[in-house]
C-alpha cells in the first residue's frame, strides 16, 4: 500500500474512525484507495473502492488475540483479475442466469457467457471490476463509507442507466453493515451482494470445514450439474442440506448426495424463514477453536452458502497464504439465482425510477 492520505475520526473519543490510504494505481492511471474502519473493540475492516472489495476483517478471538478472518490480497493488481470474486461487491445480477439470457417487457436481453453457457455475477464488467467514487459521511453517531457508481444503459447489455450506492459501516456492537440502494431509468434486473470468503480461524489457517453453521431456512432451491436452480423449492428436513440446527460443515460435505455432487460441495441458495426482517438471524457461522462467531442478518429472501469448492493453490493471498479449496466460505445474501427463468421465485425486476434497497449485517461475537 502507498502513503497514508488522511485520517478521519468520527467522534471526539475516537471510538469509531475511518482511515484512508492509497491502494495503488490502475492501468488507466487512476488511483484506488483503501479505507480502514475501526471501533474501540479492536475490530477493524478494510475496504477498497475498487470493486467495493472487503480486503480484511480483523476480529479478536475468545482470548483477545486478533486475526484477519477474510481471504484477500495486499496488492491492488491481484484484484484486477479476481478469480473467485474474492471479497467483491457483486452486480448487476449476483449468481447465475441460465443461457445468459432473460426476457423483460417482451424483449430478450443476451448477456455475456462467462460461466460455461451461463451468465455469472454481472459479467466481465460487473460492479466487482470498476472503480467506485468514495465518500466518508457522518450522521447518527456512526461514520459510513459511501461508494457510488453509475452503470450506463446497455452495459453488459443490461437495460437502464443504473445508479448504485453502497454504504459500509462498522458499529461499536461489531456489526459490519452493508446498505445497498439502486435506481434505474428503465425497467431492469438488479441483485446485489458481497462475495467475501470467511474463515473464522484466520484467513491463512487452512480449511474452514470444521466451522459450525446454522441457516434459518426450512427450504432450499436444488440445482442441476451447472449449479443452476431447477425451479423447485425443496424441504431440507432429513437431508444433507439441513442446517436448521448448527452443524459441522464437514459432516456431510463429501456425501454422494446428488446436490453435493452437482455443487462439488455446498453452492446452493437457501430460502430464508426471516421474511425480510433485519431483526431475525438469517445464519450463524461458528469456529469452536477460536470462539469467534459471525451472525448474519438481511432483508434479502435468500442466502447462498458457498463452501469455496473451486478455490485453488494458484491463489496466493495475504501473508503468502495458499487459498486451496474450502479455505474460506461465502454467505451471500441475495434474490434466488436464475429467478428470471422461474417465476415462482422472488423477482429481481426493478421498475424504472423505483428504489432497490436491501441491508445485510455481519455481526462478530465470541462464544
Amino acid at each position: 500500500m502507498g502513503k497514508k492520505i488522511i485520517i478521519y475520526v468520527a467522534q471526539e473519543d475516537k471510538a469509531l474512525s475511518i482511515e484512508k490510504n492509497s491502494f495503488g494505481t490502475l492501468q488507466d492511471g487512476t488511483e484506488a484507495d483503501i479505507f480502514k474502519l475501526t471501533n474501540s473493540k479492536n475490530v477493524s475492516v478494510e475496504i477498497t473502492n475498487f470493486g467495493g472489495i472487503i480486503v480484511s476483517v480483523n476480529v479478536p478471538d475468545k482470548n483477545g488475540k486478533s486475526a484477519d478472518i477474510v481471504l484477500g490480497y495486499r496488492k491492488l493488481d491481484k484484484y484486477i483479475d479476481n478469480d473467485g470474486y474474492i471479497g467483491a461487491l457483486i452486480g448487476r445480477h449476483a449468481n447465475r442466469i441460465e443461457d445468459a439470457v432473460f426476457e423483460l417487457n417482451g424483449k430478450v436481453y443476451e448477456l455475456v457467457k462467462n460461466d460455461g453457457r451461463n451468465h455469472l455475477h454481472g459479467g466481465d464488467t460487473g460492479l466487482h471490476n470498476v472503480l467506485w467514487k468514495a465518500e466518508i459521511l457522518s450522521g447518527e453517531g456512526i461514520e459510513r463509507l459511501v461508494l457510488t457508481h453509475t452503470s450506463p444503459d446497455g452495459e453488459e447489455n443490461y437495460p437502464g442507466k443504473l445508479d448504485v450506492t453502497v454504504e459500509y459501516s462498522l458499529s461499536e456492537d461489531n456489526e459490519l453493515k452493508i446498505d445497498y440502494t439502486a435506481v434505474s431509468d428503465k425497467d431492469t434486473v438488479v441483485n446485489l451482494t458481497n462475495h467475501a470468503y470467511f474463515n473464522l480461524s484466520g484467513h491463512n489457517s487452512g480449511e474452514a470445514t470444521q466451522h459450525r453453521l446454522f441457516i434459518n431456512a426450512d427450504k432450499f432451491t436444488p440445482v442441476n450439474d451447472e449449479c443452476l436452480p431447477i425451479g423447485e423449492i425443496r424441504n431440507v428436513k432429513g437431508t444433507v442440506m439441513d442446517f436448521t440446527k448448527m452443524k459441522r460443515i464437514a459432516e456431510d460435505i463429501d456425501s454422494p448426495d446428488e446436490q453435493l455432487v452437482n455443487g462439488k460441495g455446498y453452492d446452493h441458495n437457501w430460502v430464508l424463514n426471516t421474511e425480510g426482517s433485519i431483526k431475525e438471524t438469517a445464519a450463524v457461522l461458528y469456529d469452536p477453536e477460536s470462539g469467534r462467531a459471525m451472525e448474519v442478518y438481511t432483508t434479502k429472501p435468500g442466502i447462498q452458502f458457498y463452501s469455496g469448492n473451486h478455490l485453488s493453490e494458484k491463489l496466493i493471498g495475504k501473508d503468502n497464504a495458499v487459498y486451496n479449496a474450502r479455505t474460506g466460505l461465502c454467505l451471500e445474501t441475495q434474490y434466488f439465482p436464475n429467478a428470471m427463468k422461474h417465476k415462482n421465485f422472488p423477482s429481481p425486476i426493478l421498475k424504472a425510477n423505483e428504489k432497490y434497497h436491501h441491508i445485510t449485517i455481519y455481526k462478530f461475537v465470541n462464544k
